[in-house]
């Protein structure tokens, strides 16, 4: 099985503390490595205005998170933060290899 490389962001609720967004970070860590993938890279934007209103409010606290996992199916991850009443959005995205090459993830 090759190894996959993905980025996903994550833009939790504004309401909550940044003791929030590391227990969130933290979970979807948990979950890739029992995938026997590696949070590669944790980048906290910190907190963002959004460019329109969601759910009637206007900031969150994105993250950008940067891993690898030989997991093809991401959706029992995807299905867990749409249900997460804390995240607001998030984008799961497949790196293309040549992406993944350059910023050294496979």
């Amino acid at each position: 099985m090759s190894t996959r490389a993905y980025e996903l962001m994550i833009i939790v609720d504004d309401d909550h503390d940044d003791a929030t967004v590391d227990q969130i970070v933290s979970q979807v860590d948990t979950w890739i490595q029992d995938e026997n993938g590696s949070l590669v890279k944790t980048d906290k934007w910190g907190k963002r205005r959004f460019a329109y209103e969601i759910n009637h409010k206007t900031e969150g606290h994105y993250v950008v998170l940067e891993m690898t996992t030989g997991q093809v199916n991401m959706e029992p991850l995807e299905r867990s933060l749409r249900l997460s009443d804390e995240v607001v959005r998030h984008k799961l995205i497949r790196l293309p290899d040549h992406e993944a090459q350059r910023r050294g993830l496979i």
